[in-house]
């Protein structure tokens, strides 16, 4: 097959771009969705020992986990005074506590006095007066300054200004909270870029946890991150919405050091279809009925006229002016090192990938529905966990099961493989696959970074 050769990274799908897409609807999407910033990262291979050596899983666990920016828990997981939350990666464990002057402060989930965790990994208690280690009782006050050391006469040696809980760097944005183990660690608004920017009219803290799912993949996590950073896969692996999904026409933008995103219109047609599908066809597969479909309409616009009042109804909120990309299209910004942001409303995601070996990750996802009008929060949903050979079709009411079964076939296949090759490395696309090239690069600075400290 002979390839156009075009300067590296300018190829583009034939026929409307995403931004042609956002124009024709023609109802004011947010300047952040008008913008655009891609950028050709090179087209060097890459090898598949970054997946596959247990010697690089070793140094991202040492020089990488414990300096990055990473959200533990929602705010409304420690709603009260005394609530915690355990987060884990790796080696390292954090525990996130609501203080009794309402703050929120982390600490290293580690007893000073013989190194008991302190409170258990998935476990979230709830309203306690202080931390107590159950290991032989010693205790420290919310704001982690120490309470208490039983048989206290035993310990004359210890100063207790300096026996309080470890510190760990804390902040919140979106109604999230963030941790970094480094505590010389820039501010977490300079690591997130554009987000705040972009963010400013998708308040993601005015959203509450409807769903929560946790599940072990069978891939390193990198992998399993890479898997969801492009559309370039739907046409074969989600081949069932190659009809109402625009994966080829989607933008692909590298904003800053850590964030990148994609945009990839839904109610659209794939490139790929040799014949376009009517409108009334394009309705029908949007799963309405054709022939409820307006003369002259865009099936589209009508889909997302008739989203805005069944959703608006079913959350209690007035979602009348919110543009129809926002509304349909999924929307992803990622985070380096792990999490994806969809800030759109009918794909309301957030994603997490955390390693747990070289060959297996969790993949958790919450689906973060709109506050009601009335204010009211909703306690958030409980975690559901899935082992790796466990269906998201066993989840109730969990709107893409079929979906992601099939990408978790691909990370068990694709993880063969990778074994397999004799050819040792692959090899992307410029642009639908620049955003996996952009966190390969990120990555590297922070290994090149570490390495020249030491």
């Amino acid at each position: 097959m002979s390839v156009a050769k075009l300067p590296p990274g300018t190829a583009r799908c034939p026929g409307p771009s995403m931004q042609d897409i956002i124009a024709t609807d023609g109802d004011n999407a947010p300047a952040a969705l008008r913008e655009q910033r891609y950028a050709f990262l090179g087209d060097g291979d890459l090898g598949y020992d970054r997946v596959t050596s247990q010697a690089f899983y070793d140094a991202e666990v040492e020089r990488v986990w414990p300096r990055v920016w990473q959200w533990a828990c929602r705010e409304e997981h420690i709603l009260n005074p005394g609530d915690s939350w355990v987060y884990d990666v790796g080696p390292y464990s954090v525990l996130v506590l609501r203080g009794s002057d309402a703050s929120i402060r982390a600490f290293v989930n580690s007893c000073p006095h013989r190194g008991m965790q302190l409170v258990a990994s998935g476990s979230a208690p709830r309203a306690k007066q202080f931390v107590r280690c159950p290991f032989h009782g010693m205790s420290w006050e919310l704001d982690g300054e120490l309470r208490d050391i039983p048989c206290g006469w035993d310990f004359p040696h210890v100063d207790a200004a300096n026996f309080g809980l470890d510190p760990v760097r804390c902040e919140v944005w979106g109604g999230f909270v963030f941790i970094n183990l480094d505590p010389n660690a820039e501010p977490l608004a300079d690591y997130l870029g554009v987000l705040p920017e972009h963010f400013k009219d998708w308040d993601l803290g005015q959203r509450f946890v409807a769903q929560h799912t946790r599940k072990v993949l069978p891939a390193n996590w990198k992998t399993a991150v890479e898997g969801f950073l492009e559309a370039y896969h739907i046409l074969a692996t989600h081949s069932q919405a190659v009809h109402t999904a625009g994966d080829a026409n989607a933008q692909y933008d590298i904003f800053d050091r850590h964030v990148n995103r994609f945009v990839h219109a839904v109610g659209y047609p794939s490139p790929h279809l040799k014949k376009r599908p009517t409108e009334a066809e394009l309705f029908a597969a949007l799963g309405r009925d054709p022939d409820s479909l307006p003369a002259g309409a865009s099936a589209r616009a009508e889909h997302a006229a008739r989203l805005r009042s069944e959703l608006g109804a079913a959350y209690g909120t007035d979602l009348s002016q919110v543009s129809t990309t926002e509304l349909l299209d999924s929307i992803e910004y990622f985070v380096f090192p792990n999490a994806c942001f969809f800030p759109g409303v009918s794909i309301p995601l957030i994603y997490r990938f955390t390693p747990i070996d070289v060959d297996h990750c969790y993949h958790e996802i919450l689906l973060l529905q709109p506050l009601p009008d009335s204010g009211e929060r909703p306690a958030p949903a409980p975690i559901i966990d899935l082992d790796v050979d466990d269906s998201y079709q066993t989840i109730p009411d969990f709107p893409l099961g079929f979906v992601l079964d099939q990408d978790t076939e691909n990370f068990k296949r694709q993880r063969a493989g990778i074994k397999a090759s004799r050819k040792g490395a692959q090899t992307l696309g410029n642009y639908q696959e620049a955003r996996i090239r952009h966190l390969h690069q990120t990555l590297d600075s922070y290994l090149a970074a570490e390495s020249d400290r030491a």
